[in-house]
């Protein structure tokens, strides 16, 4: 049975349902007409956390100024929960309804789609690197039914300041979900800068949100600090975390805002929230018949946001430099 749900609030009333959405998506052929000319769709979010639930927010903001508010589009919305089985029950039954545009949430989201579904376009939110994914063959021209906007963050200036705020530091910890292709790539990144840095890595990785009061456990007395990317598992469960690090004044520097405001230290990150607007922007020309997925190129985000946790920083003694301050939103 389809479950469509007529999407009715405004680009202000957003914020209200931000919890059940995440991505967008966009199609390869001319869309599909609802009753009414209406416009279907099919929003699949990887879980509930901060970061995705913005994004959510943002990219029904985003269809609403280009022409889709309220009562232009019906909207499916789907949450896996972490689940990979949930992601492909989900995919199926959206193959079935065949919408006008599916947005998908999260690397994981995005590949259970665009592993299933081939003739319904398909915008992601929250993916770090659309190729190292496969889901397209470039950035510049996708060529398949995907496209997107992505969240990949400059990990070397996210380390320079960590470098600003603990500047005594030797040695940092990299704790990351090893079957997130996100989290692997930006592991990769951060792990090449910090030998240009004369930094040693300990590395960890999870698989479950089970694992990460151990892996945290163990690096306790080796690591000045420790860096999290855009991880989901990891920014769904940063309080387990936290409560390890803080006890051993083990100061976290983390790949989005979402994780600071959970009580991570600090944050050069990418705004989700904006970061959705962009891709809801991007599916409304698909919406619209003016592009193709496989010819829109994947969208990144050029403004930053330093975000700190003055309770964290006050909590582990740390503080903070004018360069930083200055700039800085404080949560």
């Amino acid at each position: 049975m389809k479950r469509w749900i007529l999407y009715a609030v405004t680009a202000g009333a957003a914020a209200g349902i931000g919890m059940f959405l995440t991505g967008c998506g966009g199609l390869q052929r001319p869309s599909g007409e609802a009753q009414n000319g209406v416009k279907k769709i099919a929003v699949v979010q990887l879980m509930q956390h901060g970061s995705l639930d913005a994004a959510n927010q943002g990219f029904l903001a985003g269809l609403a100024q280009n022409g889709f508010p309220a009562d232009k589009i019906q909207v499916d919305q789907q949450n896996a929960q972490g689940d990979q089985s949930n992601l492909k029950s989900i995919a199926a039954r959206f193959k079935g309804d065949k919408p006008d545009l599916i947005c998908a949430i999260a690397t994981p989201a995005a590949q259970a789609a665009a592993n299933d579904i081939h003739d319904v376009p398909i915008v992601g939110i929250a993916i770090t690197d659309y190729v190292q994914a496969k889901l397209v063959q470039s950035n510049e021209k996708p060529g398949g039914n995907v496209t997107g906007a992505s969240d990949m963050n400059p990990v070397n200036r996210q380390i320079d300041m960590a470098l600003k705020l603990m500047p005594g530091a030797k040695k940092v910890g990299l704790l990351y979900n090893s079957s997130e292709v996100n989290s692997e790539v930006q592991g990769r990144e951060m792990k090449k800068y910090a030998a240009e840095k004369g930094l040693t890595v300990v590395e960890k990785t999870v698989s479950s949100v089970n694992d990460i009061q151990q892996a945290a456990e163990s690096m306790t007395g080796q690591i000045d600090f420790l860096y999290v990317p855009t991880d989901n598992i990891l920014a769904s469960s940063m309080p387990t975390l936290l409560k390890m690090t803080d006890a051993a004044r083990i100061p976290v520097i983390a790949g989005a805002e979402s994780m600071v405001k959970d009580g991570a230290l600090a944050s050069l990150s990418v705004d989700y929230y904006q970061l959705g607007v962009q891709a809801g922007a991007m599916a409304a020309k698909i919406l619209k018949g003016e592009v193709q997925a496989s010819a829109l190129p994947v969208e990144t985000q050029q403004n930053l946001i330093v975000v700190i946790n003055k309770k964290n920083a006050d909590l582990l003694g740390i503080g903070i430099p004018e360069e930083i301050a200055g700039k800085a939103r404080f949560e």
